[in-house]
């Protein structure tokens, strides 16, 4: 199943409207039970789920095209690739 990822800035304070000069676009992203697949813009990139309560539950650096996640996890989090100066997220659940 893929996974709907947003675009989002790591410091939304900063002055600038946008650092990039040209539209951020979203890695794909999917899932099959607790294994992740990316495309390979993620190469690299910091992974986190984090839980309701705004807790990080798992962080993992990306060094393949997939990735198993622990079987262990249970209910809904917000998954976050960072990448740079910004970060991309979107929302899964075991």
């Amino acid at each position: 199943m893929e996974i709907d990822l947003q675009a989002g800035y790591i410091d939304p304070t900063d002055d600038q409207d946008n650092p990039h000069r040209s539209p951020i676009l979203s890695p794909s992203v999917s899932i099959e039970d607790y294994t992740l697949s990316f495309d390979h813009s993620c190469l690299g990139c910091t992974l986190r789920l984090v839980d309701a309560s705004g807790d990080v539950a798992y962080t993992t650096v990306i060094n393949g095209d997939t990735l198993a996640l622990p079987s262990t996890l249970s209910g809904e989090y917000e998954l976050q690739i960072l990448f740079d100066d910004c970060y991309f997220f979107g929302f899964v659940g075991f």
